[in-house]
C-alpha cells in the first residue's frame, strides 16, 4: 500500500490527500508553480563564471573609445591611407620610370602629373606612403617599447630602480631629439628606412616615459596590486597582468604620438637632406621638390600631394587620440553626458521660467 502525503492545490487552496508517488520521493516536497520543476538547478560556479566573463565584457568595453564622430572621422582618414600605401604600388607604375614627359600636369595618364625628372607623382606617392608609415609605426613601436620599460618598470620598482632609469630618461629628456638626429644622420653617409626609424625612436620615448612613470607609481598603491605582491607574484606578472591592461588606453595614445612625431621627423631630415638614402618616403619627395624648383616654376603638383597626405595622416591620428583621451579624461569622457542633461535642464527652465511668467502677468 503505497503512502499519501498532503498537499495544497494551487487553484483552490485547499489541502488534499493525495498517494505519494515515485517522482515525489527524488524531489522536494514543497509545491511550486507548474513548470517549475522540470527547470534544472543552476550551478552556483557556473553563476560565477557567467558573473565574470559579463564584468570582463563591461571592462573592454570601457577601455575602448566611444564611437563619435571625431572618432570615426579619424578612422576613416588613417584606414584609406592605409589602404593607398598597401594597394596602391600593386597598381601602379614604377616610380622610378623616367620615359614620361616631364613636368606634365595632371591628366587622365598621369593623374597626379609628373616630376622634372619624368617620374608618375601618383606612383611615388604611392610608394612614399608605404615608406613613412613603416618609418612611423616602426619608429613609434621602439618608442613604446622603450618608454615601457624605462616609464613602468621605474614607476612600480622604485628604490634605486626609480633613481637609475628616471636619470637616464631625464637625460634623454633635455637633450634635444631633432638635432640630435641630424647629427647621428650627418656621420652616417648610407641611410635606410630602419636606420632613421630606430634613430626617431630611440630619441623620441622620453616623454612619454615620465607619463606612464607617473601612472604606474598611482597604479603600485592600489590594493589588487598590493593584493598580487602579497600572493607571492612575480614583478613581471604583475606588471604584465595589473598594470598594463589599466595602462592600454594611454599606451595607445602615447603610440599614436609616437607615429607622428616620427613621420614630422623624417619628413623634416629629408627636407634637409638627411633622411633615408634609396627609399621614397613622403618627405623625399618634399625634398625632390624643393631642389627641382618645383614652387619656382609652378608645379604645384609635385609638392601638394605628399603635404596633404602628411597634414591628413596627423589629423586622422590626432582625432582618434582625442576620442582616446575621453577614456583617459573622465572629465572629457563625461562631458557629452553632461553636455545633454545641461540642454535638458535648460530646455526645462525654460518652461518654468516660462509658466512663471505667466502667473505673474495673470496676478
Amino acid at each position: 500500500m503505497s503512502e499519501r502525503v498532503e498537499v495544497t492545490e494551487p487553484s483552490t487552496g485547499r489541502v488534499v490527500s493525495v498517494p505519494e508517488t515515485l517522482s515525489d520521493r527524488t524531489i522536494d516536497s514543497v509545491i511550486v508553480a507548474p513548470g517549475a520543476l522540470m527547470t534544472p538547478p543552476v550551478d552556483a560556479e557556473v553563476v560565477a563564471a557567467r558573473d565574470e566573463a559579463s564584468a570582463a565584457r563591461r571592462g573592454i568595453r570601457q577601455l575602448l573609445p566611444r564611437m563619435s564622430l571625431k572618432l570615426a572621422l579619424g578612422l576613416t582618414i588613417v584606414i584609406g591611407i592605409v589602404l593607398f600605401g598597401i594597394l596602391g604600388p600593386l597598381f601602379a607604375q614604377d616610380p622610378m620610370d623616367s620615359d614620361n614627359p616631364a613636368l606634365s600636369p595632371p591628366s587622365p595618364e598621369h593623374l597626379l602629373g609628373t616630376t622634372k625628372l619624368g617620374y608618375d607623382v601618383l606612383a611615388q606617392l604611392a610608394w612614399g606612403t608605404r615608406g613613412s608609415l613603416m618609418v612611423g609605426i616602426t619608429a613609434g613601436l621602439i618608442a613604446l617599447v622603450l618608454s615601457i620599460v624605462f616609464g613602468i618598470i621605474a614607476g612600480y620598482k622604485g628604490g634605486w630602480w626609480d633613481e637609475i632609469l628616471s636619470l637616464f630618461t631625464n637625460i634623454m629628456l633635455v637633450i634635444p631629439g631633432l638635432p640630435l638626429v641630424m647629427v647621428i644622420a650627418t656621420y652616417i653617409p648610407g641611410r635606410s628606412w630602419m636606420l632613421v626609424a630606430v634613430v626617431l625612436g630611440i630619441t623620441g620615448w622620453a616623454g612619454s616615459a615620465v607619463v606612464l612613470r607617473a601612472q604606474a607609481r598611482s597604479l603600485r598603491s592600489r590594493d589588487y596590486v598590493a593584493a598580487s605582491r602579497v600572493a607571492g607574484e612575480k614583478t613581471t606578472r604583475i606588471i604584465r597582468v595589473e598594470i598594463l591592461p589599466n595602462l592600454l588606453p594611454l599606451l595607445a595614445a602615447q603610440f599614436l604620438f609616437a607615429i607622428i612625431f616620427a613621420i614630422l621627423g623624417e619628413a623634416g631630415l629629408s627636407y634637409l637632406g638627411l633622411g633615408p638614402t634609396g627609399s621614397i618616403t613622403w618627405g623625399t619627395m618634399l625634398n625632390d621638390a624643393q631642389t627641382g624648383q618645383a614652387l619656382g616654376t609652378g608645379a604645384w603638383w609635385w609638392f601638394v600631394p605628399p603635404g596633404l597626405m602628411i597634414a591628413l595622416l596627423g589629423a586622422g591620428l590626432s582625432l582618434i587620440n582625442f576620442s582616446i583621451d575621453e577614456i583617459i579624461n573622465p572629465k572629457l569622457r563625461l562631458a557629452p553626458e553632461n553636455a545633454r542633461r545641461v540642454r535638458k535642464a535648460k530646455r526645462a527652465g525654460r518652461g518654468v521660467e516660462a509658466v512663471r511668467s505667466t502667473n505673474g502677468a495673470a496676478a
